[in-house]
């Protein structure tokens, strides 16, 4: 097992190797792989398990009724899948979680996961910080949600992600056919808007990232 990257999850963050080796010992768990596109959380099914992703990423994804999807969030190593549901009244999974490339996980059961977070104060709050973190983004989504139009959608985008980074050049989350999903729009609209925004010279485009020329008026874009 990689423990360089558990040691810098979201869960374990701060706790040296040789103290994770120690605690893991006392915890049942499993590891668990996935092909890139299998489903590794399903909608609806009941929410017992708790991942922490050590090699690949995995996707939410959320898919209406009327055919549509919404790519919810990506997430990376390092990163957990399923928490809040697990720990929710509903106990039940809210989307499906993909593959979108060769995955290994870090797999506890509910009850195993609680044994856990009784054994180490600073695993406690490692969690409870997800927790949070995972609620404040998902207001972050809905205000994004919020705005209708295109532009608008990628100029939010760009500034939280900013804000995130502390940096100017933003990764293109993929390719931009998943990032129009991310935004709820169709590829081609999304591109013309960003060379809109382009040739207002407000962002400049590049094959893997966009970099922001002038947040001011991408803020103002928001206002529009």
């Amino acid at each position: 097992m990689d423990y360089s990257v558990i040691e810098k999850s979201t869960l374990f963050k701060g706790i040296p190797a040789k103290e994770l080796r120690t605690v893991l010992k006392s915890i049942p768990h499993h590891i668990q792989c996935y092909d890139k596109g299998e489903v590794i959380l399903r909608l609806m099914d009941d929410a017992s398990r708790v991942g922490i992703i050590l090699e690949g990423r995995a996707e939410a994804q959320k898919t209406f009724p009327n055919g549509s999807q919404i790519n919810v969030s990506i997430r990376m190593p390092g990163e957990m899948i399923g928490p809040a549901a697990v720990f929710s009244s509903s106990h039940k999974y809210p989307c499906d979680v993909v593959a979108i490339e060769p995955l290994t996980l870090l797999m506890f059961r509910k009850e195993d996961l609680m044994q856990l977070l009784q054994k180490d104060v600073r695993i406690l709050e490692n969690f409870t910080t997800e927790i949070a973190s995972a609620t404040y983004m998902l207001q972050q989504r809905l205000e994004l949600l919020s705005y209708s139009g295109i532009a608008q959608k990628a100029a939010y985008y760009l500034l939280i992600e900013r804000r995130k980074t502390s940096s100017d050049k933003i990764p293109i989350p993929d390719s931009m056919t998943k990032w129009a999903m991310l935004l709820n729009v169709s590829r081609p609209s999304l591109h013309r808007e960003l060379k809109r925004l382009e040739s207002l010279k407000m962002i400049h485009i590049e094959s893997q990232h966009i970099d922001i020329l002038d947040p001011e008026a991408l803020q103002n874009v928001l206002t529009k």
